[in-house]
């Protein structure tokens, strides 16, 4: 039997923080005299902030007001996170589940390193995860698949024997060009939406050890 290595994506896949990061980049846009809409919004899930802050305000930041700015709305969305705390419908149970079976555990996260800690955190989770690449490890974000090759490489996995979780379409892309088995959860994005993935589900509690070690083995 092939070592499995499962990596998950945080946020819509064992974090509901979709709310969390609506308002902080609101509030931040605002503060700083745009609007910004929930479609823009939707339209940056997987990127890194960093990415998104250049793509709005344009090239006229220096590096050291990037950071400025990406440090303060990360600083408003931890705040929002505390506050409304939502773990994801079966999160918990598939990942002590994993463990059980002895896969190896992984997260693989465009977010920053804090709000990947805070959020493991919260779920009482950290224990499983042996390897956190956040986006401060990475220089291109989803649909680049630097995130989950270098997850894989520090979990001393093959790619072809790890299975990825996410949420955003752009995630499952990093999933699919890392050559690894994508799995879809709904909810940020559609089913037809997220139609490349491997498998798509509705939740989490429709996956098992077994299952994932199945889609993985068959990939």
């Amino acid at each position: 039997m092939f070592e499995l290595a499962v990596i998950f994506d945080v946020d819509g896949v064992l974090v509901d923080s979709y709310q969390a990061h609506l308002q902080s980049w609101q509030r931040l846009f605002q503060e700083l005299g745009f609007e910004y809409t929930e479609e823009e919004f939707a339209a940056g899930f997987g990127r890194t902030s960093r990415e998104i802050l250049r793509d709005k305000l344009g090239d006229q930041l220096n590096d050291q007001r990037l950071r400025e700015i990406d440090e303060q709305k990360e600083l408003f969305y931890r705040e929002a996170f505390r506050n409304a705390f939502l773990p994801m419908e079966g999160a918990a149970e598939l990942v002590e589940a994993l463990a059980a079976d002895g896969a190896l555990l992984g997260i693989g996260s465009s977010g920053p390193a804090a709000n990947v800690a805070l959020a493991i955190e919260l779920l009482g989770l950290a224990q499983y995860f042996s390897v956190k690449v956040t986006g401060a490890d990475v220089s291109r974000g989803k649909p680049d698949p630097q995130v989950f090759l270098l997850a894989a490489e520090r979990l001393g996995a093959l790619p072809e024997a790890c299975a990825v979780i996410e949420d955003a379409v752009p995630g499952v892309t990093a999933a699919n060009r890392a050559g690894m088995t994508s799995i879809g959860v709904t909810g940020t994005a559609t089913r037809e939406r997220l139609g490349h993935a491997k498998l798509v589900v509705d939740s989490l509690r429709e996956l098992s050890p077994a299952r994932i070690r199945e889609l993985v083995n068959s990939h």
